[in-house]
């Protein structure tokens, strides 16, 4: 089999038109994948840095902006939540701490009646869930250090 010896480099003019119909199809995929619905429950936690956690058991309940209450990834009523957290309380081998994962707009009053909750249920320890804050300050710009 015989090869050529001579290749050259293509000094030609490219086409945009191949370019372009890559650009315009990725385009569409992200348009359409913004329109994708995605299951569940829209809750926005607050941000916030430098709280402390937990180390001890936690039992987990989502409150969504309108005051509608989670617990294992369903919807729940405040009296079966009362007698699922009384179950798992009595199931603990030590004290358990309710991590209370609220929306922002979620008011105080639906926060209190979740404490009071866990209260009657025998879990005395609650958290607040919160996220991070995007971006952390670690690099400081401060303009007397500049050389």
């Amino acid at each position: 089999m015989k090869f050529p010896r001579n290749a050259r480099i293509f000094r030609g003019q490219l086409d945009a038109a191949p370019f372009a119909s890559v650009f315009f199809l990725l385009v569409i995929f992200v348009m359409l994948g913004t329109l994708v619905h995605t299951p569940g429950v829209r809750i926005v936690l607050p941000r916030a840095d430098d709280l402390p956690g937990t180390d001890a058991p936690t039992v987990a309940v989502a409150v969504d902006a309108n005051g509608r209450l989670y617990f294992e990834n369903r919807a729940i009523d405040r009296d079966a939540l009362l007698s699922r957290l009384r179950d798992a309380a009595k199931g603990s081998a030590g004290p358990l701490t309710l991590l209370v994962q609220a929306d922002k707009a979620v008011t105080e009053d639906s926060l209190v009646g979740v404490a009071l909750l866990a209260r009657n249920a025998g879990i005395h320890d609650l958290l607040l869930a919160t996220l991070p804050p995007i971006f952390t300050n670690s690099v400081s710009l401060d303009s007397s250090r500049v050389p």
